[in-house]
């Protein structure tokens, strides 16, 4: 009989996440935060002195979705920061390359989506409005890095992220921090959001 090949990565915390079938109880915060915070957006071709890390991204993301939508609840908030969370163990790989991958990457992603969900108190799957609100932010947060640290000009931006309600975005500006910076405020903003649930 053959060996089935390991399907666990064990995380920092000394939990031991199953890829293939998580489950809420073996996921922790600061395992996200640490691996969002390393994991590199637009494969690390940026500017600067860091790379661009998921956790800022998500950081960014959250406050966009907050200007977009001031009503929204505080899980609804949760969401959005956590809307890339399955990254910290299968990495961040731009669009073109998700789509070539097909569709085992996206149920990988889903799978991992409903047991973070289920563990910070959040419905294991996104009602569809509120995934739509959270992609939109997604994209202005896309076309904000495309612009300002991935040398897009803003004729491409806009053809490939749509061109975004500047007013919302005038006084955000990206930062490119130390990994252990970003990994302290993802995982405060997680613990405030946590606090006011």
């Amino acid at each position: 009989m053959a060996k089935q090949p390991r399907a666990w990565q064990r995380m920092l915390s000394g939990r031991r996440l199953d890829l293939l079938d998580p489950t809420p109880v073996d996921i922790e915060i600061e395992d996200i935060a640490h691996g969002l915070a390393f994991v590199a957006r637009w494969n690390g071709q940026t500017h600067g002195d860091y790379a661009y890390s998921v956790a800022e991204h998500s950081l960014l993301v959250e406050e966009i979705f907050g200007r977009m939508c001031p009503r929204a609840t505080v899980a609804d908030r949760l969401t959005a920061l956590l809307h890339d969370a399955p990254e910290y163990v299968i990495g961040d790989m731009i669009s073109p390359v998700k789509a070539a991958v097909g569709p085992g990457y996206e149920d990988l992603d889903k799978r991992l989506t409903s047991a973070i969900h289920i563990r910070f108190g959040l419905p294991a799957m996104t009602p569809a409005k509120l995934k739509k609100q959270i992609k939109q932010a997604d994209r202005i947060s896309a076309w904000m890095e495309a612009v300002q640290i991935a040398g897009f000009s803003r004729a491409e931006a806009d053809k490939f992220f749509g061109a975004p309600d500047l007013d919302l975005i005038a006084d955000l500006q990206i930062l490119l921090r130390p990994p252990l910076q970003v990994r302290r405020d993802f995982t405060a903003r997680h613990a405030a959001l946590m606090v006011a649930l």
